[in-house]
């Protein structure tokens, strides 16, 4: 079948590369125009396919569809657009163009959630049941007749990230290759959304992410494991804007002796303990949050707040350990030296200089990702302008 994929992000990128795989003729790529030179994952990968890759910053203008577009698109002769992660609005012309019509992923299952932040909202609202939804596009907002949907049951601790990584990225790729299967086999299913539950919120931006306090534990550790990795959960507090990482409810035998935590319209202070900031909603009930991002942009664990950054210790897990001693049987004394002076915070430079031998050879990627994965927890994914230091490490971490 001849297909237009419509999208971004490693998510569409993915989807893109199993639909070639399983035989289907990518007609045409369009993604977003590139961000201060970085090319987006989606069209990268097309272009090395030779797929003709289109990057239009808009498809309408003054409310109409720009003839221009629609004329390039249409001289594909696409049968069926997907679009596995699109942050465009695209116009009717080009939905309802294809024979098959157009198919659309969404992180939520429809129709609860709908609008560009179902995953948070899933979390905020403390949902025990999670999942995506593949549907057919219409002119409403994440209205059209569903296809094929998916759940899960989510975690008590799950976040915004934990919750994508484990289940809504792997198996909504597969979920989109079964639904397009599933068209080109003539099996589809139309199953128009019913209005009974259906729910809208809002995209969460930084600006509403600002922690409510006078509400009970529970919500207040939906909202920010709901708005972690992004936007971040955020209040103010000695002094500063915070923002709040690895919420917990389970303090079972933690004792919130430590140094006080003021929170302006906080029940009552949090507590800095060895074990990471508690905090308490109004109905007493205790959270625990294991990471703060300082207002200037650094991770910190939640321990720590209160020290200086000379006193904040450096601990090896046992893995950690045997991992460093197979690397440093490997490096060369310059090679550190180097590091050192042409390190820029950036993630780009892991792997420079790096000297081998038979024991890693082969081995260095998944070696470097284990030790960066430990380093910082609270990364979803290391890339090129990761900035290590105000990711939470410290310049003796290079090493590890």
């Amino acid at each position: 079948m001849k297909i237009a994929v419509i999208g971004q992000s490693l998510f569409g990128q993915e989807v893109y590369s199993q639909l070639r795989k399983q035989g289907h003729e990518v007609v045409g790529v369009f993604t977003v125009p590139d961000k201060n030179g970085k090319v987006d994952p989606l069209g990268l990968e097309a272009e090395k396919d030779g797929v003709p890759v289109f990057k239009f910053s808009r498809w309408r203008a003054g409310g109409q569809a720009v003839p221009d577009v629609v004329a390039k698109y249409q001289a594909l002769g696409a049968e069926l657009n997907v679009l596995p992660f699109c942050s465009q609005f695209i116009p009717m012309e080009v939905i309802n163009a294809p024979r098959h019509g157009s198919i659309i992923y969404h992180p939520s299952l429809l129709p609860r959630h709908r609008g560009a932040s179902a995953i948070n909202w899933t979390l905020i609202h403390g949902d025990k049941k999670g999942g995506f939804t593949i549907f057919w596009a219409d002119d409403g907002l994440d209205t059209g007749d569903i296809l094929l949907q998916k759940e899960c049951e989510i975690l008590p601790d799950d976040t915004v990230s934990t919750l994508y990584n484990r289940f809504l990225f792997p198996e909504g790729i597969k979920g989109m290759v079964q639904a397009v299967r599933l068209i080109a086999e003539g099996k589809a299913p139309r199953l128009p959304q019913p209005e009974e539950g259906a729910t809208y919120e809002g995209i969460q931006k930084k600006e509403t992410a600002k922690i409510n306090w006078d509400q009970p534990a529970e919500a207040i550790h939906n909202w920010i494991r709901g708005n972690d990795k992004v936007p971040g959960a955020w209040t103010e507090a000695c002094g500063q804007k915070v923002t709040l990482f690895n919420s917990t409810l389970n303090t079972t035998g933690l004792v919130p002796e430590g140094e006080a935590f003021p929170i302006p319209g906080a029940h009552r202070p949090g507590v800095v303990t060895k074990g990471g900031l508690v905090l308490f909603g109004n109905d007493n009930r205790m959270l625990l949050v294991k990471n703060i991002q300082l207002e200037d942009g650094k991770m910190i664990p939640a321990s720590h707040f209160f020290r200086g950054e000379d006193n904040t210790a450096l601990e090896l897990t046992e893995a950690e350990l045997v991992t460093m001693e197979a690397v440093r049987a490997t490096l060369l004394v310059d090679w550190v030296d180097a590091a050192f002076s042409m390190l820029t915070h950036k993630a780009g430079w892991w792997a420079l200089l790096l000297s081998t031998g038979p024991e890693t050879e082969g081995r260095e990627p998944a070696i470097l990702s284990t030790v960066w994965k430990r380093i910082l927890p609270n990364i979803l994914e290391v890339e090129d302008s990761t900035d290590f230091f105000k990711s939470g490490a410290a310049s003796v971490d290079v090493v590890r």
